[in-house]
C-alpha cells in the first residue's frame, strides 16, 4: 500500500499562469545597432546591455554572428589618397672616369658629374677652357 501521506504533501503550492510570454525576437538592423553602440569607444557593454534590455552575454553573441556572417564579404577600410610624389632620379652606380694626359698626368673623375662640370674640369687640365667645352658635343 502506498503511503498518502508523502503524496499529500508534495503538492503544498500551485502556480498559475495567466499570459503566454514569449521570447523577445530582434531584427538583425536592431542587433547591428546595439552591436555597433558596444562597439563604441569608451562604450560600457553592462550600460549598452541595460539600455537594449537584455544581457552583457547576448551582446557579445550578437557581435560574433555578425562577425561570423561577413567572413568571406570583402571589407572597405577607409583610404586617403596623396598627391604622387616626384619620381625619384634614378642613381647610377658608382661610376669613374679616367683621363689620362700623357705618360705622366692622370686624372679620375668619381661619380655622374654633370657635363658642364667635366667640360670645365677638361678644359682647366688641357689649358684651354674654351676649346673643352667646343668640344663637347651638343644635347
Amino acid at each position: 500500500m502506498a503511503n498518502t501521506r508523502d503524496s499529500h504533501s508534495a503538492m503544498n503550492r500551485i502556480e498559475v499562469i495567466t499570459s503566454v510570454e514569449r521570447r523577445r525576437r530582434w531584427s538583425r538592423s536592431e542587433k547591428e545597432a546595439w552591436v555597433t553602440a558596444l562597439m563604441e569607444p569608451g562604450a560600457n557593454a553592462t550600460e549598452v546591455a541595460k539600455q537594449a534590455g537584455v544581457d552583457r552575454s547576448l551582446l557579445y553573441r550578437w557581435r560574433q554572428q555578425l562577425a561570423a556572417s561577413q567572413e568571406g564579404l570583402p571589407a572597405f577600410v577607409p583610404v586617403t589618397v596623396a598627391p604622387m610624389a616626384a619620381e625619384p632620379t634614378p642613381v647610377s652606380p658608382r661610376a669613374a672616369i679616367t683621363i689620362a694626359f700623357g705618360a705622366n698626368v692622370r686624372m679620375t673623375i668619381e661619380g655622374s658629374p654633370d657635363e658642364t662640370t667635366l667640360a670645365n674640369v677638361i678644359g682647366a687640365l688641357a689649358g684651354d677652357r674654351r676649346s673643352a667645352r667646343a668640344k663637347l658635343p651638343e644635347r
